[in-house]
């Protein structure tokens, strides 16, 4: 048995789920790994719990393995959404991004400018969906200090030009919210200088999982405005006084991670770094190649890029307005899980895609097709 296939036979869900741009379900790696942990913790036998101090270590070494940050350059963080807080709260200068991204960075970046006036988010042109690298050129100013990108679109499934944008932007700051493709999808990181992400979607870890990489350079121009008792330089507890943040990523933290969590997303990227993300990602794009040719078969419009270079685990469907709650109910009505939201249907595939899952999506499209020619 391959790596690969031992990966996919850890797919516990139901048939049915695509869905896993919302949520993936937990892997069976990580179910061993919470009640290994919760037994750990609801024993605590004589000297056990240091090796809940240990996950901290653990997970860093996976981020490093996942993204090529080295170990140091990473800090636990709760979900991608305090990575993103942490790195637009600490940073000086305008940074340009799209209004349409995920809340996550827009929520960012003008809570950051609200309150400490020394951020200015730069939206780029509303009338564009993607984030291209020639759409970030047109709009660069001389006081951009950063662009901010998602590296897959949660809406149009659109996997972002990393390299491309890099070299326009030159040495500004690149910052990514690489939820919607971690895991899945093999993204140069190296380019970025901060990459945060969470482990409840693609990586199959559960909430409360995530993490926040910065390059040397990042460490450098940001502040950790929020930097706890655990982000100092101390190898002890500061009782007492109140010392400065430390002098890397990990001054970036509030608090003592949640361990547990920690080892949750360990074991997660443990088992996708042993199998590979190209190996993942290839059968990824050959599922996703199978939904839009199921699609297609019922002339169900598709939204999204038929580009692989363009693409990950995501497809929109786009149906005529008033043929939407035919498509939705369709798929509701067979046990299909998806997200629909503004007048779009996303299906979002993994690695595992079985003969039962596609043959509800089938049936599915078959009653909406039936229902809507009347």
């Amino acid at each position: 048995m391959t790596s690969l296939q031992r990966f996919i036979d850890g797919f516990l869900e139901d048939p049915g789920y695509l869905d896993y741009g919302r949520v993936g379900p937990l892997a069976s790696v990580v179910v061993a790994e919470t009640l290994g942990q919760t037994e750990v913790l609801s024993r605590a036998r004589f000297g056990s719990l240091d090796h809940l101090i240990e996950q901290d270590e653990r997970l860093r070494a996976a981020v490093a393995a996942a993204t090529g940050f080295r170990a140091d350059q990473v800090v636990s963080q709760p979900n991608t959404s305090t990575g993103l807080m942490q790195a637009l709260f600490g940073l000086t200068g305008d940074v340009l991004l799209s209004p349409h991204d995920f809340p996550s960075l827009p929520f960012a970046a003008v809570r950051a400018a609200e309150a400490l006036h020394v951020v200015t988010p730069l939206w780029l042109d509303g009338e564009h969906e993607r984030v291209t690298p020639g759409l970030v050129r047109e709009q660069l100013t001389a006081t951009t200090a950063a662009v901010a990108v998602c590296l897959v679109d949660a809406r149009t499934g659109y996997r972002t030009d990393l390299e491309g944008i890099r070299q326009v932007i030159g040495d500004r700051l690149l910052i990514v919210d690489a939820i919607q493709g971690f895991g899945v999808t093999d993204a140069p990181y190296e380019v970025a200088d901060v990459v945060a992400s969470g482990g409840q979607k693609w990586a199959r870890a559960g909430w409360g999982t995530g993490f926040l990489a910065l390059s040397d350079r990042a460490v450098e121009m940001l502040t950790p405005v929020f930097s706890g008792f655990s982000g100092t330089d101390s190898p002890d507890l500061p009782w007492d006084e109140v010392l400065p943040p430390g002098c890397g990523a990990g001054a970036f933290q509030i608090s003592n991670p949640d361990s547990s969590a920690q080892a949750r997303f360990a074991a997660a990227l443990e088992e996708i770094t042993a199998v590979g993300v190209a190996g993942i990602e290839a059968a990824v794009t050959e599922n996703v190649t199978r939904l839009i040719d199921l699609a297609d078969e019922f002339s169900v419009p598709l939204a999204s890029s038929r580009d692989e270079r363009e693409r990950a685990g995501i497809i929109v469907l786009e149906p005529m307005a008033e043929q939407l709650t035919l498509l939705t109910a369709a798929l509701y009505n067979h046990g299909v899980t998806a997200t629909t939201r503004g007048g779009r249907v996303r299906l979002s595939v993994h690695a595992a895609l079985s003969p039962e899952t596609i043959e509800m999506l089938r049936a599915a499209f078959t009653s909406y097709s039936t229902a809507a020619s009347y």
